[in-house]
């Protein structure tokens, strides 16, 4: 392994930015280490609207007027992450693929793994192939299939073969296809063969695989490519660099469509992981709420919860994945009655229409009408005062899709609105927390610190941070991320011999991948990884550079090697402590909440070392907590709050 590669420090501003259902997060690190944030309503029908949008609001911020030419060009690194990729695979919405199996694999073996979704993306669209047929037999075949599949709808073909040797008949396959239906003809229908997504020896995993990222690619590609074209129009000084589900960043034209899927719960996580280490926390539980899903993820002992091989909808993957459950309740989950009981989302009414109370022509009730009607939130001061939200379309929503059929007053209504919500969250984190009260729970997201204290006493929990950035808290955790990839190779065989060429031939792809990213080997870390499996058991061991084989490999292990290349850049920086407050904090009058009427405490407005008890309500531009009785807050100089209940303390 090289020498880990010095830290670069940033000349220039960091932009990162979290492309999510209903909202979209920017967070600026100016080369003078401010930060500037802001959100802007997401525009599903043009993701590119609000990429823009949102980086003419920050330059005002940085600037004092609109001046985008000038963030751009002082920008060192601009990262980004969407839903858009995960959003498509959970509404279905993507090319109708079709299947090619051969070999020991076949179709109906991954429809096994879930009928309903291979059912939803593939359907009855494959074929098996008989490789033994003779190549003449085979030609026939593999142009008979393919007939059969388009001219049943299918616009994207996968090709995936089981067994021993699958590599290589893939690549048969390949150089058939490319004969009897060359690329450069219109209309020639795209081709994704398995192994060239990954090296993976579990066939149906590796094929499911091959599917998703064919099914994410379009999307992915349209939209990726266009926002790219358009910041070249201003002669950024680096390419758009797309965070990933693995932690790390590459530029468009090097990230595989699969990679960004969960890649905006990844940057959260990071950010946690981050927070863990800057304050010690041994056990910090991440609790991400947006506008359509609340995202939970672990920290333990400095590491981020991963699974080798994530599961996408159920399915496992031939790629590691975070280990974030998303729960579909958020700040725009729609509230409705079922059977004489409050039910919370799944559903989402997005940011359009959005909340009844935006008044973009929404009519369902969400949490964030009742926070209103509540006297949670302030009209003048919601969304840092850019948006004003309407109590009577609120109340209009509440009423009718809650209070009227539950019989209640709206007082009430909201009241068990408020309950519904809570349980539904703090449901969701208990697994994680049973056993372990000294679990510490960060809440961010726009609508992660809104109830935290009660979320946190219902989960057993005492301690709460809230990141000072915590309405755009996955957006800043994409700036931990670096410039990496990562190679597969499988083994022929268990010999020095083997592992040497494969070794000298990762290398070569990481020195032709980080070349296209402006980087060379030499800038880089570099981590070799054994991949050691038998049957259905796997095990990982590190490699170093110049080693051979270990001696104990268990006999007819099937052998890859693993090469993680990372190309360190600008990060973002964490600051202050707890544990020195030094004076009560300043309210900045009150507020009524449920007919009491509270102090409010406006952080911006708060020295470092504030502290104060409950109730009260605390709020900045993006975000609003309700601080419980017998809870009690303490602000650092970084802006970050520690909430602790009074009896734990």
């Amino acid at each position: 392994m090289n020498a880990p590669a010095p830290r670069p420090q940033t000349a220039g501003h960091l932009i990162n930015i979290d492309n999510g259902g209903t909202l979209t997060d920017i967070c600026v690190i100016a080369a003078d280490g401010r930060v500037h944030r802001t959100k802007t309503v997401t525009t599903p029908h043009d993701l590119s609207r609000c990429l823009f949008d949102g980086l003419r609001k920050v330059s005002r911020s940085l600037y004092g007027e609109e001046d985008l030419q000038r963030l751009l060009l002082a920008t060192d690194y601009l990262r980004y992450s969407t839903t858009q990729g995960t959003n498509a695979l959970v509404e279905r919405k993507g090319p109708r693929l079709g299947l090619i199996t051969a070999g020991t694999l076949e179709g109906s073996a991954l429809a096994t793994l879930d009928s309903g979704l291979f059912e939803s993306l593939v359907g009855g669209r494959y074929t098996h192939l008989d490789l033994g047929s003779g190549e003449a037999a085979l030609e026939t075949a593999v142009t008979r299939a393919v007939t059969a599949l388009t001219s049943a709808g299918a616009n994207r073909l996968v090709v995936a073969v089981g067994g021993a040797g699958s590599e290589a008949e893939e690549k048969r396959l390949k150089r058939i296809l490319l004969r009897k239906f060359p690329q450069h003809l219109l209309g020639a229908v795209p081709i994704l063969y398995a192994h060239e997504v990954v090296a993976d020896e579990q066939d149906t995993r590796r094929a499911w695989t091959a599917l998703f990222n064919a099914f994410l690619h379009p999307a992915m590609e349209r939209f990726l490519y266009r926002a790219e074209a358009q910041l070249r129009q201003y002669r950024t000084r680096n390419p758009l660099l797309i965070f990933r589900n693995d932690g790390q960043a590459a530029r468009v034209a090097k990230t595989i469509a699969v990679k960004t899927y969960s890649s905006g719960p990844r940057g959260g996580a990071e950010g946690a992981r981050a927070l863990a280490a800057h304050y010690g926390f041994a056990r910090l539980l991440s609790m991400d709420i947006g506008g359509t899903t609340t995202d939970i993820g672990l920290v333990e002992n400095g590491e981020v919860r991963t699974e080798r091989r994530g599961r996408i909808e159920g399915v496992p993957s031939s790629f590691p994945l975070c280990d974030v459950t998303s729960v579909g309740v958020g700040g725009s989950s729609i509230l409705r009655v079922v059977e004489g009981r409050i039910e919370v989302g799944p559903d989402s009414v997005g940011g359009a229409p959005g909340p009844a109370c935006f008044g973009f022509g929404g009519r369902e009730a969400t949490i964030t009408d009742v926070f209103l009607l509540k006297g949670l939130l302030d009209p003048a001061s919601y969304f840092g005062g850019e948006m004003r939200i309407d109590v009577e379309r609120a109340r209009a929503a509440v009423q009718e899709r809650l209070a009227t059929p539950l019989g209640l007053g709206l007082e009430a209504a909201v009241a068990a609105a408020e309950s519904a919500w809570v349980e539904k969250v703090a449901r969701s984190l208990r697994s994680a927390t049973a056993g372990h009260p000294e679990t510490v729970l960060a809440a961010f997201g726009g609508a992660g610190p809104f109830l935290a204290c009660r979320i946190a006493e219902a989960a057993g929990l005492s301690r709460v941070i809230i990141p000072g950035l915590a309405a755009v808290f996955s957006a800043f955790g994409i700036g931990f991320s670096d410039i990496g990839h990562v190679y597969d190779q499988r083994l022929p065989s268990a010999d020095a011999a083997s592992l040497e060429a494969v070794r000298q031939q990762l290398l070569e792809q990481a020195r032709r991948g980080l070349f296209a990213e402006g980087a060379s080997l030499e800038q880089c870390q570099l981590q070799f990884t054994l991949q050691v499996t038998v049957g259905d058991q796997e095990s990982s061991r590190p490699l170093a550079a110049d080693a051979g084989l270990p001696a104990d490999l268990p006999k007819g292990a099937a052998l890859s090697l693993h090469l993680e290349a990372i190309k360190p850049i600008s990060h973002a920086r964490l600051e202050g402590r707890f544990g020195v407050a030094t004076q009560p904090a300043q309210a900045q009058g009150s507020r009524q909440v449920a007919g009491q009427a509270l102090p409010l405490y406006r952080m911006e407005q708060q020295p470092a070392g504030a502290q104060a008890s409950g109730p009260a309500v605390l709020e900045e531009a993006f975000f609003t907590c309700e601080l419980q009785a017998g809870w009690r807050f303490e602000l650092n100089s970084a802006g970050d709050l520690l909430l602790t209940a009074v009896s734990s303390s």
